[in-house]
């Protein structure tokens, strides 16, 4: 490797995922950032004028301006401001991206506009305070971004051990420049540059029973969990935390398009995967760990059928598990059951933040049986 090619991997920080934020209105703000631009690599992206003839638009519907009469407005709305001194400037350094925005509060309100009425303001608002934590990063991932694509949290908390390999490319939205980067990176800057405003908290060393209390409850309760992980004993462990925090757990199989929901708010006596476990539901969360840790392969599929319910995968996947260490590495997902998963995850966490879902159990959207 030429000495050139090591040095600018080396400036490249692979564990980077927070934007920063300047507002040129604060004197040492804008010192710093006209520091950080005299690095004449960094893309500069300004539509500043054209966020604020959206969120003029949207401030009155019943208007059809015309291109002087918004230009006009944006006028106006910018008074004696400079144009370059209104929002914030986010600066997304992985990418060495420099994108010009509305403040929090304008920005949310035009990027969410057309949600509204089928998620109304005050329940935009009353989203805006929930937590939604996700462990597992492979269908984790599309969950995570439809999540903060929709805007149905304000905190998003992620945890995945694994890095993304190529063959991970068959289902998650990444490049391949991002092969190596953590999972947990990877989906946290898809959420900066989504949205900069929703709060990401990232647990790029996975779960363990050292941290899972952590992830659950620093800075409060998550209002929902998303178990989408490999390790069984995660899998096991984290329900019974969550059940004793009375946090509902989410989690989609994506073969058929299960989804169990586990609604520990409302029922604290649930046992674990509808029951299925039943030899598991009485132990602690750190005995899980001691336990389930030394599980052979046999031990944890034996489980896994048990919990899953092997009439409840397609023929295709019947195939699939009855090759896997033969003629196959890995458990097989694909990107549409992937996204379809997210999809089905996201309805349900938001319909339950707003009190509309209140059931547990096991649902289906089966598109082999929905779609012939």
């Amino acid at each position: 490797m030429s000495q050139v090619l090591q040095h600018t991997i080396e400036k490249i920080n692979l564990t980077e995922f927070r934007p920063k934020f300047f507002n040129l209105n604060i004197n040492k703000e804008k010192e710093k950032l006209t520091d950080l631009l005299k690095d004449d690599t960094i893309v500069v992206f300004n539509t500043i004028e054209k966020q604020i003839g959206e969120l003029i638009k949207i401030q009155h519907p019943s208007e059809r301006f015309s291109s002087e009469q918004l230009q006009q407005k944006i006028l106006e709305q910018l008074g004696a401001t400079n144009p370059d001194d209104y929002g914030v400037w986010v600066y997304y350094p992985w990418s060495k991206r420099l994108v010009h925005l509305l403040n929090e509060e304008e920005f949310v309100s035009v990027r969410t506009n057309r949600n509204i009425y089928k998620i109304t303001p005050e329940e935009l608002e009353t989203l805006r305070l929930k937590t939604i934590a996700i462990i597992g990063l492979s269908v984790g991932q599309s969950i995570a971004q439809t999540i903060a694509t929709e805007r149905i949290c304000g905190e998003i908390r992620l945890a995945d051990f694994d890095t993304l390999e190529l063959g991970n490319l068959n289902r998650l939205n990444a490049a391949v420049h991002d092969l190596g980067i953590s999972k947990v990176i990877i989906a946290a800057r898809k959420i900066a540059e989504i949205d900069p405003y929703i709060k990401v908290k990232c647990w790029p060393e996975g779960i363990n029973e050292h941290n899972l209390d952590e992830f659950l409850s620093e800075g409060g309760n998550a209002d929902v969990l998303v178990e989408e992980c490999d390790g069984f004993d995660v899998k096991i462990a984290s329900r019974l935390k969550a059940r004793e925090k009375g946090i509902p757990v989410i989690m989609d199989t994506n073969d058929i398009g299960m989804l169990d929901v586990e609604r520990f708010d409302l029922e604290p006596e649930r046992p674990i995967f509808h029951g299925k476990v039943e030899e598991l539901d009485s132990l602690s969360s750190e005995q899980i760990f001691t336990r389930l840790k030394s599980l052979t392969f046999q031990e944890k599929f034996g489980y896994l059928t048990r919990i899953i319910g092997f009439e409840n995968t397609s023929e295709e996947m019947k195939i699939s598990l009855a090759q896997l260490s033969k003629t196959i590495t890995g458990w097989p997902q694909l990107a549409s059951a992937v996204t379809l998963g997210a999809a089905i995850v996201t309805d349900a966490c938001r319909r339950i933040l707003l009190g509309k879902f209140t059931n547990s159990g096991r649902f289906f959207v089966h598109f082999n049986e929905l779609v012939k």
